[in-house]
């Protein structure tokens, strides 16, 4: 390996080391934020930095540390039970879930900031932080249907279930993060032609 390759390797380990350092610590702290019965996710935008930097395999790393996190401090009770309840319905179904909400999420991001770019930075920046939010709350949704519908059903108190998903369960947080990542969109953009050499 040559010494310019070793000191891009280098440079990419400890970009990503650095960003899922910081997902580690905003998703500690979305514990404590909160819109409606779920935490905020504020670790998306470090998310979509990494998949834009340095690839969609990037997103999916620091997607998956965002997952297990949220996993973990649900297992302790922090998200007030949530996790708990799903998994005694049913724990492998939970895991599954967790997991692959936030691992896809940043998959996805990486994979349309990369077809995207090339024509607009500002529009890749722009689409992934819309997909992230709309993966991450999906996989939950579709999951919550698929495998946990009696909690749902009990969740909703008498309510039609979707009405309860969408005014209820996630809309005001799915809104919030949407926002949040179109509001910093260009900060986001400013950061990514910094680090990584791009033009718009």
């Amino acid at each position: 390996m040559s010494n310019a390759a070793s000191r891009d390797k280098i440079r990419r380990m400890t970009g990503i080391s650095i960003l899922l350092a910081v997902v580690v610590v905003l998703t500690l702290l979305g514990n404590f934020v909160r819109f409606g019965p779920f935490p905020i996710t504020l670790a998306l935008a470090p998310i979509i930095i990494g998949a834009a930097v340095y690839g969609a395999s990037a997103g999916a790393i620091l997607g998956f540390a965002f997952s297990l996190v949220v996993f973990i401090t649900g297992v302790m009770g922090w998200d007030g039970g949530t996790v708990m309840l799903l998994m005694s319905a049913s724990p492998v179904a939970c895991v599954l879930v967790c997991l692959a909400k936030g691992t896809v999420a940043g998959w996805l991001a990486g994979l349309l900031y990369e077809l995207l770019s090339k024509k607009n930075v500002h529009l890749g920046v722009i689409a992934a932080g819309i997909i992230c939010p709309v993966t991450n709350t999906g996989i939950f949704i579709v999951g919550m249907l698929l495998f946990f519908n009696e909690t749902l059903a009990s969740w909703a108190g008498g309510q039609p279930i979707l009405s309860y998903i969408i005014f209820g369960l996630t809309g005001v947080n799915f809104l919030v993060e949407l926002a949040v990542n179109l509001v910093l969109a260009s900060g986001i953009t400013t950061i990514i032609k910094h680090v990584g050499g791009k033009k718009a």
